[in-house]
């Protein structure tokens, strides 16, 4: 029974017995602190001079029996109405100690205690009850601490939930349907990771330079899809150089409603950030390559030199000495020695950026450079015990969600540690990195046909290293939205794409197929003369939704499989382009898929931790 329980049963037995009661809690207390008080003094302590008697009950410890009635709770009543503080006990007479009275041996005293029906406690070997009054004292003050610290933790929880960007997944209008599930009914997962120039603050000004730049509007310089297989089992990294140039679909700035139109002609993919945010950089990936993607992750310069710093360092090697800095001044300021070294902080962000010094200077090779780093990293996180330290894993998790930001499906740190733990069950053997296959166009540079064969790849879930279990057979495609209409109502151009470099264009092959169409039923099928594309494959696009139905179905007349029939907002209607593998005669007939990784795609795997970064001569020192 607590002192506030006391003082309650003296309300309701009268207040001529509180100076008495308020005089043995006081002594009580001092028994406690001082743990010297003889057996006989220690009962009267206990509550003895309270004027109460019992009628043959004992109120022994919570839970414990009373003459036929239980005193179950701390501060429960007996019959005869005995009380004392918890952990003390009356038996018989108040003010004796349990079993007996004061200087009686208590195993005399048990044959008539059970005799009369009272409850008997061993003592031998009991803990003095001041001792035992500081084990609950402990035992509550430890309940509280841990209550204490589960608030905390759940406070922290909300703190680092709290530090979570969030920013819509798809600007775009345009949606890409989620890919089948396959037999187990498991799903791939892609997340397109986008590292922003963005200099709208000091520190991000600091290390990004270019004071001119400050406040200006973000650029998406660094664009890696990430694939996750729907087993689980592999993982695969398609980087798209930020000069590529690509057409960017109309977006919606979520937070104003502010409308970006649509490109007018291929601008780089990098400007794609400033038209409403992340999501239209991911509206962007989808209407190239037709890959559903499922999330965004996007962090500044600011957040790789904080998660570089919690991380504890990241192993890079380059094979000469190198300082990125040309006379003008360009350069990311990278000063490294011949061989490997860990890289934090700045240093990882100037590694991450380096174009000068590194192979040829382009874009290409940084992509290569930051591929060795993301590679090195995932070996890093698996093999550093230091993880394990509780308050460098604290670290981490703070820099971490301090500096993402990323779409609701990602918006908190259990949905980022679910996420993790997907990632994490893929050993770094079966990760490849890859660059998305371009060739130049002045100083820029555009997606090859390699780059498509790359795309369907990623998109049918086939492992770039290689090393898939032989697939099931594909499962018959989810049937379009918008049906086709009828054929003699279905308008087609049909283009000539069989130039290919070692060989001209086979004449007349649009006029012959588009008079194939005509004689299948599609009175509308023409032939468009005045472009001639490159296609390995014969191929099938449409621009939206609603004529995904009208592709399907003059795929299906011309024996064309599914996978080849593409969305693209390069074509404004139905467009069948012919191409190298059906130069000649009117029945198609499909080449054996491809299924390996273009080597153009430069594969780089993750458990490679022999990769070394070629230094230009021209940027070495001594």
């Amino acid at each position: 029974m607590t002192r506030g329980s006391v003082q309650g049963e003296d309300t309701r037995e009268g207040g001529s017995n509180a100076p008495e009661r308020a005089e043995a809690v006081r002594k009580d207390a001092d028994n406690a602190v001082d743990g010297a008080e003889d057996s006989e003094n220690a009962g009267e302590e206990s509550g003895g001079e309270t004027g109460e008697e019992t009628e043959g009950a004992a109120a022994d410890e919570p839970g414990g029996e009373t003459g036929g009635k239980a005193a179950d709770e701390p501060g429960g009543e007996t019959e005869g109405k005995a009380t004392e503080e918890p952990g003390g006990e009356t038996a018989g007479q108040a003010g004796e100690e349990p079993g007996g009275k004061a200087g009686e041996d208590p195993r005399e005293k048990a044959p008539r205690a059970q005799a009369a029906g009272e409850a008997v406690t061993e003592t031998p070997g009991r803990r003095p009850r001041g001792a035992r009054r500081v084990l609950r004292l402990t035992a509550v003050g430890l309940a509280l601490l841990l209550a204490c610290l589960a608030g905390a933790g759940y406070l922290y929880y909300e703190h680092l939930n709290g530090n979570i960007q969030r920013d819509a997944l798809n600007l775009g209008d345009s949606k890409v349907a989620a890919p089948t599930p396959n037999a187990a009914g498991q799903t791939p997962l892609n997340i397109l990771v986008i590292g922003s120039d963005a200099r709208d603050s000091e520190e991000n000004q600091q290390l990004g330079g270019a004071r001119e730049t400050f406040g200006s509007t973000p650029l998406a310089d660094v664009q890696m899809l990430v694939h996750l297989s729907a087993d689980r089992s592999n993982m695969s990294v398609v980087s798209m150089p930020r000069d590529t140039l690509v057409g960017i679909p109309k977006c919606t700035d979520p937070d104003d409603g502010e409308v970006y139109p649509a490109s007018d002609g291929r601008v780089m993919t990098n400007q794609s950030l400033g038209h409403g945010g992340p999501g239209c950089t991911v509206a962007t990936w989808q209407e190239l390559t037709g890959i559903h993607i499922d999330h965004f992750v996007m962090v500044d310069f600011a957040g790789v030199v904080s998660m570089a710093d919690a991380v504890g360092g990241v192993p890079v090697c380059v094979d000469a000495n190198i300082h990125s800095r040309d006379g003008q001044g360009h350069g990311s300021g990278l000063k490294l020695a011949e061989g490997t070294h860990p890289v934090k902080g700045e240093q990882a962000l100037q590694w991450l950026r380096t174009r000068y010094g590194f192979e040829d200077g382009s874009d290409l090779a940084r992509a290569k450079a930051q591929h060795m780093y993301l590679n090195s990293m995932v070996r890093t996180l698996r093999e550093n015990a230091t993880l394990g330290n509780p308050n460098k894993l604290r670290r981490l998790a703070e820099e971490a969600t301090a500096a993402l930001t990323v779409d609701p499906g990602l918006d908190t740190v259990k949905k980022l540690y679910d996420l993790s733990d997907e990632l994490r069950r893929v050993k770094p053997e079966r990760i490849t990195m890859t660059t998305m296959p371009n060739r130049y166009v002045g100083a820029r540079v555009e997606p090859t046909e390699d780059a498509e064969q790359l795309f369907r790849l990623v998109r049918e879930d086939i492992a770039l290293d290689g090393k898939d279990a032989k697939k099931k057979p594909d499962p018959e495609p989810t049937a379009p939205a918008d049906p086709a209409d009828p054929d003699d109502e279905l308008a087609v151009q049909v283009r000539n794409g069989t130039r290919t470099d070692e060989l001209g264009a086979a004449p007349g092959r649009a006029n012959t197929i588009a008079g194939l169409l005509v004689d299948q039923g599609f009175a509308k099928a023409v032939a468009d003369t005045s472009v001639l594309p490159s296609e390995d494959r014969t191929v099938v696009r449409y621009p939206s939704t609603d004529l995904e139905g009208d592709a399907r179905r003059v795929a299906e007349v011309l024996g064309i499989p599914a996978g080849s029939v593409l969305r693209s907002t390069e074509v404004s209607g139905v467009t069948l382009v012919v191409g190298a593998d059906w130069r000649e005669g009117t029945a198609y007939k499909a080449p054996e898929a491809d299924d390996s990784t273009p080597e153009s795609a430069e594969a780089l795997n993750g458990a490679d931790d022999d990769a070394c970064m070629h230094v230009d001569p021209s940027f070495t020192w001594s």
